[in-house]
């Protein structure tokens, strides 16, 4: 078992509201990620939400509330680190977002990090690496270290994780624009 720990607590400035609540395909994108983390075999699933109801009490999901979410992702990472259980050897990192993350995708990117457990595993896509990704305990101090709205991509790098061709990656939902797109 893996843990996950889900990026929501954003509050969607240039989307109107907090990402994490939009519906697609009639569910919120955070619910949706859950859902998938937990279909991907993940456990504990740790939500990082921010100070909105998230409308989970139906499923298997820790909530944190992250008070501190204007400082941007790096304090969602942390409130997520911090909420793992101290024998978690890894947490897979995953952003709602990304509406084309799914439970085989997420299955694939956890078989890769047990291939070399102490090597961190990232999806390709965009010319780069980024989440979902899979982060060994040993990198969690780094990940503790994160400020502002830093993400994990620095860390990728220059741990060279292993990687998983993730091409659609690269489609995230940032704008309304970008949501209509997407529904479309």
């Amino acid at each position: 078992m893996i843990p996950a720990i889900i990026l929501a607590a954003g509050s969607g400035r240039r989307m109107g509201g907090p990402k994490a609540l939009l519906i697609v395909g009639g569910e919120s994108l955070l619910r949706r990620a859950v859902r998938t983390a937990l279909g991907a075999g993940c456990s504990p699933v740790v939500a990082v939400v921010g100070t909105w109801d998230p409308n989970l009490g139906d499923l298997n999901v820790e909530i944190q509330v992250n008070s501190q979410a204007a400082e941007g992702m790096a304090s969602s990472i942390r409130t997520g680190i911090a909420a793992l259980p101290a024998e978690a050897e890894a947490a897979l990192l995953l952003a709602v977002d990304q509406p084309l993350v799914d439970e085989p995708l997420l299955r694939q990117l956890i078989a890769l990090a047990w291939l070399d457990p102490k090597r961190p595993a990232a999806c390709a896509y965009g010319n780069t690496l980024g989440i979902p990704a899979v982060l060994p305990r040993r990198l969690f101090p780094a990940l503790m270290d994160l400020r502002d709205d830093c993400g994990a991509k620095a860390i990728l790098l220059r741990e060279e994780a292993a990687t998983l061709p993730f091409p659609e990656g690269g489609l995230d939902l940032d704008t309304v624009e970008d949501l209509e797109r997407f529904r479309r």
